[in-house]
């Protein structure tokens, strides 16, 4: 089946974060999107401290000392700043953050995301600031591959793992579609895998609303 590789999920992303906006990526595939921002004016948070971030650096330029709150390294543009962990969950927790784009292990159909803990046995739980960013920024896109690797939907009636926060996702970005989250029910606004609606719905094994160009087209 063609889908979407995490790189093109992350450069469909960037697309819908509008200029002039104030963002967090979170830990993992969401740093992707850092790389596809070009030359538009957005403003990118990390949760450990640093703000005015760029792309990731060519190899052999890494700063030691300049580090996303996933310890990967990263770039600063040209009016960044470092400030006090506190401050930085200040702006998380105080609504200044636009949007935040997390991963997710499971999204309901009415937008409730799980995303630091599997409840499995020895699982190390990780759940960040990722309860604070869900909450408190104004738009939380979640991005993440569609299926398990067992094959099971990452999309769910009811989040069986425990959860991140209630009724806080926008958007769902996977390798294989864009649905948004609205009052009447989860909504697929675009399909990129080589199927029809009617395959995603299955794949997906909760009820959707064919909201495609000419309901069910693919973009």
């Amino acid at each position: 089946m063609k889908r979407l590789t995490r790189d093109e999920m992350a450069q469909r992303v960037a697309r819908d974060i509008p200029e002039g906006a104030y963002v967090n990526l979170g830990i993992g595939v969401p740093t992707l999107v850092a790389n596809h921002i070009g030359d538009r004016e957005i403003i990118l948070h990390s949760e450990n401290g640093v703000i005015g971030m760029g792309p990731a650096p060519a190899p052999g330029e890494e700063d030691g000392d300049l580090i996303n709150a996933g310890k990967q390294f990263v770039t600063l543009l040209p009016g960044g700043a470092f400030f006090h962990h506190a401050d930085s969950f200040a702006m998380m927790r105080g609504g200044h953050l636009d949007y935040c784009v997390l991963g997710g292990f499971q999204v309901s159909v009415r937008g409730d995301l799980a995303n630091w803990h599997t409840g499995a046995p020895g699982a190390i739980p990780a759940v960040g600031g990722a309860m604070d960013l869900a909450t408190g920024a104004k738009k939380v896109f979640v991005m993440m591959e569609h299926l398990t690797k067992q094959g099971e939907s990452k999309i769910v009636s009811q989040c069986t793992y425990p959860l991140t926060g209630m009724r806080c996702v926008s958007r769902i970005y996977t390798d294989l579609a864009m649905m948004e989250v609205a009052a009447d029910g989860l909504h697929v606004l675009e399909i990129y895998a080589d199927i029809g609606f009617e395959e995603l719905q299955e794949l997906s094994g909760v009820p959707l609303i064919d909201s495609t160009d000419q309901g069910g087209a693919q973009r």
